[in-house]
């Protein structure tokens, strides 16, 4: 018997609902129906500002019911809930139908209006996977790992409230460290390119090149810029302050970082996959929801003069 899952917000109730006439339209067609919310991928904050204690692990986040045999999970909800769904999914390797019953959306497939279409779709086999790059994020203190979250989007470390400016030491792979003063640093993905990064003044990158992206938030210095280097890289962020700082994964997980910690970043060994319904078309997304490329107004070829 086929299995699949269902991962929904419950703090909105038309996802609550829809996820009740999922179920029981899947069952209805001999599939076994395992469900869960998003909020077990929602880590929130990690006090980690004492010695290392017991924290969640990047395996610990999959919902105990569901497993690698699982054809596909739907996950009804905005772009949070999508973000919490692939930490949650990503370690047992299981294809997401992205349904938006949230409002920006970006990360979805389709939406309410046409989900039985995609569901029928999907149970036929016909669909494609798009696999996303994740990172997983440590907390290394006196060479002991005490913190870890898988990210789709992005890693920010950043001063706390109140405090000033704070300078950070960040080296990539082999090459030599590098200082940044600013208020913060992102490590993003590709996919996140379109998030915070974003707003940071970092460049859009499409989702099937393999780098990731360094963008200094409010930096101190005409010469700090955001840059591009390879998905591949080992990357390594030192706080080169005395201050505790806070480290923030996709926007719900986080920890605190002492001045002696290191935030470590590889790429994880599993990514987030997506079912499409069609041929990915990123360059639309981006006019949809961002309004980039959009034509611009016509200029009059003549003024009359008053």
């Amino acid at each position: 018997m086929p299995k699949a899952g269902i991962i929904y917000n419950d703090s909105k109730p038309v996802a609550c609902r829809v996820s009740k006439e999922i179920r029981e339209w899947l069952q209805l067609r001999g599939w076994t129906v395992e469900t869960a919310t998003g909020q077990g991928g929602m880590l929130g904050h990690a006090n980690t500002q004492d010695e290392a204690g017991d924290y969640v692990t990047i395996d610990q986040v999959v919902p105990s019911q569901f497993e690698a045999e699982m054809q596909f999970v739907v996950v009804l909800g905005g772009d949070g809930t999508v973000l919490s769904a692939c930490r949650q999914l990503a370690p047992i390797n299981v294809p997401i139908l992205s349904v938006n019953t949230g409002h920006m959306g970006f990360l979805a497939e389709t939406y309410l209006g046409q989900l039985y279409t995609a569901l029928n779709a999907i149970v036929k086999g016909q669909y494609d996977i798009e696999e996303r790059t994740m990172l997983e994020v440590q907390l290394i203190r006196k060479e002991t790992k005490i913190w870890e979250a898988l990210c789709i989007n992005e890693m920010v470390l950043h001063r706390e409230p109140l405090t000033s400016m704070c300078h950070f030491e960040v080296k990539i792979g082999r090459h030599t460290p590098v200082d940044v003063a600013a208020d913060g640093v992102i490590i993003s993905t590709p996919t996140g390119s379109t998030a915070y990064s974003l707003s940071a003044g970092g460049p859009v990158i499409t989702p099937d090149v393999n780098v990731l992206g360094l963008v200094p938030i409010c930096p101190h210095s005409l010469a700090s810029r955001a840059l591009v280097f390879s998905g591949n890289e080992l990357v390594q962020v030192f706080p080169a302050t005395r201050e505790r700082m806070i480290a923030v994964v996709d926007g719900n997980a986080g920890c605190f970082v002492m001045p002696d910690d290191r935030i470590q970043i590889i790429r994880a060994a599993h990514g987030a996959k997506f079912i499409r319904l069609g041929p990915p078309e990123f360059f639309r997304m981006l006019r949809e929801k961002l309004g980039w490329g959009l034509p611009h107004i016509a200029k009059p070829t003549s003024v009359e003069l008053p």
